[in-house]
């Protein structure tokens, strides 16, 4: 990206209004953006209003999203991530209004929803990948770190099983706990990733932000779609994990936010941080899943449980 006196400098968040200060970035110069914007559901948040009218939200959606298509270079990557109430008018102005492919979308799954009375609880929220060339774009399938085991290694373990895993599908699960076999109709070979949430007691839970997405999950994204050296931008920094897990895996980056209070907490969690540190979370959510008092993690017990249809009773905890 050049660094002219009217461009946004990199390695650093920015602070205002996204639209502000994208305008200010320079035409094709980022490789891949990932966003989380405000979900326009009445969150606390510190500066911004999130109870918009709905043709004022997506009037809004709609041009800072036609800036990120402005921004992307022509094989650059977009990834959005939004929940239930905009999903499908976003997908259509992304892709029917301003030039975006739709590669895939992800269902993130995460059991950690508000628990309702008069509807069935929410459990996921969408993450929609988008590239501007549909025949050309950044797309690692045989990194190993984004790879994951087959039923046949993980539920099976079947020696037939190709030793450097497979592409994970399309939903999300964020608890090993939730995993579930064949018991239940849904084994790991169908559309699951497993990461683990950014619970209040985490140790990567920074506090000032409440909306935290694990770097486990930013970092499926950013191995996936872009590769050392690369622009990554997030145009709502929030508590910058974004930009942490693009530092640690050495891209270049560039955040906006709109608060003053979340832009300078997230400056201070990125200076703590150096290219090739560590990711915070596990890296295999499913192996690492608690044990129970038996010694037994639930990924076995539910395997146990298919094996045996016949079983009666419930396996202790």
């Amino acid at each position: 990206m050049k660094q002219d006196s009217s461009s946004l400098k990199l390695g650093k968040i920015h602070q205002g209004d996204c639209l502000d200060l994208m305008v200010k970035i320079e035409s094709g110069s980022a490789d891949l953006v990932f966003a989380d914007p405000p979900f326009n559901i009445g969150y606390a948040y510190d500066e911004y209003d999130d109870r918009q009218d709905d043709q004022k939200y997506l009037d809004w959606c709609r041009q800072w999203i036609g800036e990120v298509h402005r921004i992307l270079k022509p094989q650059g990557t977009f990834w959005l991530a939004i929940g239930d109430e905009y999903a499908a008018e976003l997908k259509v102005a992304a892709q029917r209004e301003i030039g975006f492919h739709t590669r895939s979308w992800v269902i993130w799954y995460y059991t950690f929803g508000v628990n309702c009375k008069n509807k069935f609880s929410r459990s996921h929220a969408h993450l929609f990948h988008f590239v501007k060339d549909e025949k050309s774009f950044t797309f690692n399938a045989d990194d190993p770190t984004i790879r994951v085991p087959s039923a046949r290694a993980l539920v099976y373990g079947d020696k037939r099983a190709n030793p450097a895993g497979r592409l994970p599908d399309d939903t999300w699960i964020l608890r090993p706990q939730d995993f579930q076999s064949d018991a239940y109709g849904f084994t790991s070979d169908q559309d699951t990733w497993f990461f683990s949430r950014v619970a209040g007691t985490f140790k990567e839970r920074q506090g000032f932000h409440g909306c935290q997405m694990p770097e486990q999950l930013l970092a499926r994204i950013i191995r996936a779609s872009s590769i050392e050296g690369d622009v990554v931008l997030d145009p709502f920094s929030g508590s910058g994990t974004t930009l942490a897990v693009a530092k640690k895996l050495g891209r270049e980056f560039l955040g906006c936010e709109l608060s003053e209070e979340y832009a300078k907490s997230a400056t201070a969690r990125l200076n703590t941080i150096r290219c090739g540190d560590a990711l915070d979370g596990p890296a295999d959510p499913v192996a690492s899943a608690p044990s129970t008092k038996n010694g037994t993690t639930l990924v076995s017990r539910t395997k146990r449980m298919a094996e045996n249809k016949t079983q009666k009773r419930l396996l202790p905890d």
